[in-house]
């Protein structure tokens, strides 16, 4: 039999505590489930039965978090992740993480194909940009390279021809040699490599000032 020699408040989250058994570190849980299972120093414990109670409880507690924070807004593994580890143990996270998969609530896959569809649809990005966008979502490499490939290279030439012609009705009237300089950094700002770029840019200006670009 085990004795609960210590439970202390965290100093980073009051709303947590650390539990050590036989003046060794046991587990870190919500202060609440100290009071809601009478935990107290001095007392008597079967360690695994007490791990597994509390490792139950943290568990629906983050899930809990984890399907509030997706209510909101979809995220990648990586991002949840990073979420839940700030209030749980890395197991726990892990069994969490397990459950939102297993029940579909996060898929790169999918999350990736959605944030492709909006950026190339109503933003209007360029491959590059968008693929800045699925890494800064924590999106896995191998789901980012599958929707990237899935880009329809016409589509994306659109883009950027309307893009261009857009911002070409601002830069008209200046020197031509400029305004040609102007529309070719907005389309490489908006993700577009340089063959869509110089062939937006003949298409538009129909004389070669790309000399310098």
């Amino acid at each position: 039999m085990s004795v609960i020699t210590k439970i202390e408040a965290q100093k980073k989250n009051q709303d947590r505590v650390n539990i050590y058994v036989d003046e060794k570190f046991f587990m870190a849980i919500y202060k609440e489930l100290v009071f809601t299972f009478n935990l107290k120093k001095g007392d008597n414990i079967e360690e695994d039965n007490l791990r597994q109670i509390l490792k139950d409880e943290m568990f629906l507690k983050g899930k809990n978090k984890a399907l509030n924070i997706l209510s909101k807004a979809s995220q990648s593994e990586k991002k949840i992740r990073e979420k839940l580890l700030d209030d749980f143990e890395g197991d726990v996270v892990d069994d969490i993480i397990d459950f939102l998969k297993k029940y579909n609530f996060i898929n790169d896959n999918e999350l990736a194909s959605k944030i492709v569809n909006t950026n190339i649809n109503l933003n209007k990005y360029g491959k590059n940009k968008i693929k800045q966008n699925l890494y800064n979502k924590g999106i896995e490499k191998s789901a980012i390279d599958e929707a990237i490939s899935e880009i329809d290279v016409d589509a994306e030439f659109e883009n950027a021809l309307y893009l261009a012609e857009k911002r070409y009705e601002r830069v008209k009237n200046e020197v031509p040699k400029k305004a040609y300089a102007k529309v070719a950094n907005h389309l490489a700002y908006k993700g577009f490599n340089y063959d869509i770029i110089k062939s937006v840019l003949n298409k538009i200006f129909k004389s070669d000032y790309n000399d310098d670009y």
